[in-house]
């Protein structure tokens, strides 16, 4: 009959490695989520800053675009102008 070795426990990480490590991934999250954090902020703030230069771009447009709503006024006119001299051509003979 042969003997067998009786297993040898395998050596652990003392409870107080097992809270450092749980420390450093803690710590490595909440850094990265700072960081995240503070890269989305420092966008927003450009967008904030950005916001009345685009506010008054969107106005002075427009202010510039305004006219086009007579637009279908004007074709009314020429519309009834160019109608009015078909008639005249017409009753000339031409």
């Amino acid at each position: 009959m042969q003997r067998h070795r009786l297993a040898q426990p395998v050596p652990t990480a003392t409870p107080q490695a097992a809270w450092m490590t749980g420390y450093a991934i803690g710590t490595t999250l909440v850094a990265v989520v700072v960081a995240l954090i503070a890269a989305i902020l420092a966008y927003a703030r450009s967008i904030g800053d950005e916001a009345p230069k685009i506010k008054a771009a969107l106005k002075q447009a427009e202010r510039n675009t305004a006219p086009l709503a007579a637009l279908q006024t004007t074709i009314e006119d020429a519309s009834a102008i160019t109608s009015g001299l078909q008639r005249g051509r017409a009753r000339l003979g031409g």
